[in-house]
């Protein structure tokens, strides 16, 4: 069950998500912890939910909306699909990829060049099919768990436990941290992927429905404790920061800012870099996941290929735009969709 939990919250833990939190620190201040549950709820325990109704009712999404007409739930699918793929994901991750590991080492170079360079190498790779985003991945998560633990534990006890003045409600601040929450996408994520997780369960021998709905609890348990840990402390390591407020707020500024003051040059690089290349496997493995879904939802019409080289286009001409700018225009599709896959949940 441990290594199942484990397994669900490497599926969650997106290197991309990391700029969310201080951010929500930063804007709720002394009311972070309100901030806090609202997030809980939708970047954490929804996410888990979404798994764990998977689970019960199937192996994957569609049996989740059995109840629902089949037409509705394949454009839902497809909504999803594209929302986790290159209207969102993707290109924030090209685009935190630039923002924290390249823009502060390498100034000069033009986003335009670095979107050709980055989809080149997603595109590369993602047709290839290398296993050495598998064996980066292995070695990336564990160290950037370390560098984010020792972020966390440093920034807490080095840092003033006076917080920035809150500038809302706490009923605002838990609103401000609910729909922050949507950014993570994790909701949409885990009704797609849940079948990975489902069928590890089943490899370890819980073939009956009830058996894995139950392993799948446990399992999620131990990722929403992981998650709430991170989430928890860099939410208030942003609430304790002396970022200058007087500054307009930029969420990947906001993390190299606090990474530098806790660990300093070399380790806010080394977060920055982890970050940066976390963000670029995990753009890999999205863009493959589109790819994969549209030759078998148009039955080969739209080869794997060729949805991989669309896929990694519409995302290279999006990921120009900043992280913030993408964060804002993708609140109004996650306004919609998010609503409509909750209900499916619960």
């Amino acid at each position: 069950m441990i290594t199942v939990g484990f397994a669900l919250f490497a599926m969650f833990f997106g290197a991309g998500n990391l700029i969310l939190p201080p951010f929500i620190g930063l804007e709720t201040g002394s009311e972070w912890l309100m901030a806090l549950a609202g997030f809980f709820i939708t970047a954490i325990i929804a996410p888990f939910l979404g798994v764990l109704m998977v689970a019960k009712a199937g192996t994957n999404f569609t049996d989740l909306g059995q109840k629902t007409h089949p037409l509705l739930i394949k454009i839902l699918t497809l909504l999803v699909i594209l929302c986790i793929g290159p209207l969102v994901a993707i290109p924030r991750t090209a685009a935190t990829t630039f923002e924290v590991g390249i823009e502060p080492l390498l100034p000069s170079l033009s986003k335009k060049v670095f979107a050709v360079i980055f989809f080149g190498l997603v595109l590369a790779l993602s047709l290839s099919k290398s296993k050495i985003v598998d064996i980066i991945g292995k070695f990336l998560t564990p160290f950037l768990l370390v560098v984010l633990a020792l972020l966390i534990v440093l920034g807490i006890w080095q840092t003033p436990s006076a917080e920035t003045p809150a500038t809302h409600t706490p009923a605002e601040s838990f609103i401000f941290g609910f729909t922050e929450g949507y950014q993570t996408l994790d909701v949409l994520a885990s009704v797609i992927f849940a079948g990975i997780i489902i069928r590890a369960v089943t490899d370890k021998g819980y073939t009956e429905r009830h058996e894995r709905t139950s392993v799948t609890f446990f399992a999620g348990a131990v990722s929403t404790i992981c998650l709430l840990v991170i989430y928890g402390g860099l939410i208030y390591l942003g609430a304790v920061t002396d970022y200058p407020l007087s500054k307009q707020v930029s969420r990947t500024d906001l993390l190299l800012h606090i990474s530098h003051s806790i660990l300093g040059r070399w380790g806010s690089i080394s977060i920055a870099i982890a970050i940066a290349l976390a963000c670029l496997t995990t753009a890999i493995a999205l863009t493959s996941a589109v790819g994969a879904f549209f030759e078998e939802l148009t039955q080969n019409f739209i080869s794997y290929k060729t949805g991989v080289i669309a896929s990694s286009l519409i995302s290279a001409v999006l990921s120009i735009n900043s992280v913030d700018s993408i964060i804002d225009y993708a609140i109004h599709i996650l306004l919609f969709i998010y609503p409509i896959v909750f209900t499916l949940i619960l």
